[in-house]
């Protein structure tokens, strides 16, 4: 496992910062959604609630992860779950209110500055007619960018994270990966790849950057 710099050990800092999207780059998802759904005069819940206990939505989503589906046909099957005649753009009516997590943002572009190897790690929900990394103008962040849709793999899956450290072209001793779902770390730990679980957006930057060696990033 990579030792941060100054822990006693002649071992360097890791090369390598992998980064997950929602949950980690970005926050208010949760209120976004809450928001569009009163904004639809659906309760608060109903977007989690018909994410993750109708199961036809569930297999959906699944597809749009993997680019089996795209966002747009996505949008179009989905909105009779929610009781909904408008299905144009609904994926990003739902996530318009989301901001960038502008403290993490800022440790990124330390860490490139610094030489590392950035990464983007993310499950998709699509990115026609919503691009979400382009709405939050996160795409100039990374060197790597690996989307589950673009690549037919999601996290947890072994094989995205392999992916991910060939094309950054780093051993995974080398890397941090943060993430905001625990069930995402443990592939990326069995590769060697030190990780941080974002439960904390302050907590998460501070870990990263004293793994890192870099200096405390301000809070913004």
């Amino acid at each position: 496992m990579a030792q941060p710099h100054g822990n006693g050990t002649d071992r360097p800092p890791p090369r390598g910062l992998i980064l997950d999207f929602a949950g980690v780059l970005t926050r208010g998802a949760a209120a976004s959604h809450r928001a569009w759904c009163e904004r639809e005069g659906l309760d608060p819940g109903a977007w989690w609630r018909t994410l993750n206990d109708d199961p036809a939505v569930r297999a959906l989503y699944a597809d749009l992860e993997v680019g089996r589906i795209g966002q747009a046909e996505w949008n179009r099957r989905v909105a009779p779950a929610f009781g909904l005649a408008d299905h144009v753009d609904l994926m990003g009516r739902a996530w318009s209110a989301v901001r960038p997590a502008t403290r993490m943002i800022a440790l990124a572009r330390a860490a490139r500055a610094a030489g590392c190897t950035v990464a983007l790690l993310s499950n998709s929900f699509g990115t026609d007619p919503y691009d979400p990394y382009a709405a939050l103008g996160l795409w100039e962040l990374f060197d790597v960018a690996v989307i589950s849709e673009r690549v037919g793999l999601a996290k947890p899956d072994p094989a995205v994270y392999r992916l991910v450290l060939e094309r950054m072209g780093l051993p995974g001793r080398e890397c941090v990966f943060v993430d905001d779902q625990p069930a995402n770390l443990p592939p990326a730990r069995a590769l060697g790849v030190t990780t941080v679980l974002a439960e904390d957006e302050h907590a998460a930057v501070e870990r990263v950057a004293a793994l890192l060696g870099l200096p405390p990033v301000a809070a913004r």
